[in-house]
């Protein structure tokens, strides 16, 4: 069974309630993002605080040698917009 996630820029994107993991595990870096705040706008509740984590994916690491940089952004585009800039540059 093939799974389909939905992606930005060609990389996928997968949440898991308030975190979000852009990027693929299979490569050496992915971004972590925890959703910290958020307001209700209408039927939707659109987040407002974003905590970054440009993490690698080495599995002998614990979680806190993984991170190499941190961030926080206002918004869910601003954050993946930093995230894929982080994972471009991660690969150069």
């Amino acid at each position: 069974m093939s799974e389909t996630y939905m992606t930005y820029k060609n990389r996928p994107v997968v949440r898991s309630g308030k975190t979000i993991y852009y990027g693929s595990m299979a490569e050496p870096y992915v971004v972590m993002m925890n959703v910290n705040g958020g307001e209700q706008q209408g039927d939707v509740n659109v987040a407002t605080a974003i905590k970054c984590y440009l993490m690698k994916t080495d599995k002998s690491l614990n979680p806190m040698e993984a991170i190499i940089k941190t961030a926080e952004r206002a918004t869910l585009l601003d954050a993946l917009e930093l995230a894929s800039v982080w994972l471009k540059a991660a690969r150069a």
